[in-house]
């Protein structure tokens, strides 16, 4: 795989010496997935490169990136929405630079949208090129140009951009990019580009560093995450990963089930306690007509194997899903394989989306007869079982003690903090001290379908947690 090492380029020198001694200030917004958030702090980071510092309004901004996602339609009007607030800042500071990345400003048909509807805009800039982000900012502020980047991925893999991290304890690794399956309603290939790995080299080199700086949690991420192949499998680099020194966790998402081998299983039965116990594995329909029409080259029974083997391997995994209700052509009996396998597997939580047709998707132009009761019907069900399963797996924590990596304080005040399990779980509790960013252990109170609640104990010592605490 061919990349690109990032170096303080022409666009990067002038730009900074355009905003030396000026204070300017940057504002980036990021809407959509967890890939956008780690796309965010590589903008955040060539921003600073740039001589920008960070600015907590759009207001106080001369340069304003909005990272956008497209996953559905909903997202791309939201996206649009905030972007025209902006026309007024725009308005008020003519200098103001503004552009939109992401996942929308990889669709032709947005990009020509905004170039012709939204003149306040300054550049669009599709995902696979954030690396000519200087470039973009200097061409419009010594030519007041405004540029559209489109179609250009060549496949090559930007390495060494600096990045601004949002947090000192929980980091996103990117360590591939793209999607080769082209699911009937999914636009990410078309936005995202082919998939295309990291070197294992780097991405271990990287969370090295991430470790030594007092990391404690890493999310590999990918579209396809365990469809990386470079130069080793998934299950490999992951395991090159678990035994590097330190304490630390690592998370990886999304899986597709069609990657998930029984070495990523064996893996993380060999490393628990620095792979976390959790695993999300998107369903998308519970009945193989519909997975077939969705192309998602498994069946209902391939899936449940696969649940069956992680189980066995790691008996307290977390496990949560996609699903996608009223898909084209559903049936009633379609819906309820799907409650069927909800019911069967009783993931700890649901994402699940009505079906929203992408532009230049297949699925865009299936007939979809489905009334829209009938669509907010199915999910009112969904959720009202997913609802009762959520609460019956968490009400077995309450009276243990958990492991808990401490995130923030809560909007509760003082004394109130926010962490969560390794398998992931959300912890709300109080602690007489402030110890975020470290692994303390609580002991678990109450639960909700959503939540655990709960009082941290005074140590971390085997002593204090002994036949307690479940790790």
């Amino acid at each position: 795989m061919e990349t690109r090492t990032f170096y303080p380029d022409l666009g990067t020198d002038l730009v900074r010496r355009m905003t030396e001694g000026k204070g300017e200030k940057y504002f980036v917004l990021t809407l959509g997935c967890q890939q956008n958030e780690a796309d965010s702090e590589r903008i955040r980071g060539m921003a600073e490169a740039m001589g920008y510092s960070a600015a907590k309004e759009p207001e106080e901004a001369s340069l304003i990136v909005v990272n956008t996602c497209a996953i559905r339609r909903h997202a791309e009007l939201k996206a649009l929405s905030i972007v025209g607030r902006f026309k007024a800042i725009k308005t008020a500071r003519p200098e103001t630079v503004i552009g939109i990345c992401g996942c929308m400003a990889a669709e032709p048909h947005m990009v020509e949208h905004i170039k012709k509807n939204f003149h306040f805009v300054t550049f669009t800039l599709e995902p696979n090129r954030l690396f000519r982000l200087p470039e973009l900012v200097a061409a419009a502020l010594l030519e007041s140009r405004r540029s559209f980047v489109l179609g250009e991925d060549d496949g090559r893999i930007a390495e060494g951009l600096p990045i601004c991290r949002t947090s000192d304890h929980r980091a996103y690794v990117s360590i591939m990019y793209g999607c080769n399956n082209f699911c009937s309603y999914c636009i990410v290939p078309y936005v995202r580009g082919r998939e295309r790995s990291r070197e294992s080299a780097a991405v271990i080199e990287e969370c090295r560093a991430l470790i030594a700086s007092g990391v404690k949690e890493i999310t590999l991420l990918g579209q396809n995450v365990n469809s990386y192949r470079a130069d080793m499998s998934f299950a490999s680099l992951i395991s090159r990963i678990a035994e590097l020194e330190g304490d630390f966790l690592i998370r990886f998402m999304t899986s597709h089930p069609k990657d998930v081998s029984d070495e990523l299983i064996e893996a993380m039965k060999k490393y628990k306690g620095k792979i976390a116990p959790s695993f999300h594995l998107p369903l998308q329909a519970g009945s193989d007509r519909i997975l077939k029409n969705m192309n998602r080259t498994y069946t209902t029974a391939h899936y449940l194997s696969i649940v069956e083997k992680l189980r066995a391997a790691v008996p307290d995994i977390v496990l949560t899903t996609d699903i996608i209700v009223a898909f084209p052509g559903e049936t009633e009996e379609d819906f309820l394989g799907t409650i069927k396998i909800i019911e069967k597997v009783e993931y700890d939580m649901i994402f699940s989306f009505i079906f929203s047709p992408r532009e230049g998707t297949k699925a865009a132009k299936m007939e979809n007869t489905i009334t829209d009761e009938e669509k907010s019907d199915r999910m009112a069900r969904l959720l009202a079982m997913q609802k009762e399963i959520a609460l019956k797996k968490n009400l077995p924590y309450v009276d243990r003690v958990e492991r808990v990596l401490v995130d923030d304080e809560a909007r509760e005040g003082a004394g109130n903090f926010i962490g969560r399990t390794a398998g992931g779980k959300l912890v709300r509790f109080t602690d007489k001290k402030r110890r975020i960013g470290e692994f303390i252990y609580v002991k678990i109170t109450k639960a909700t379908p959503f939540d655990l609640f709960g009082e941290a104990l005074n140590g971390n010592s085997n002593e204090t947690i002994k036949n307690e605490t479940r790790i």
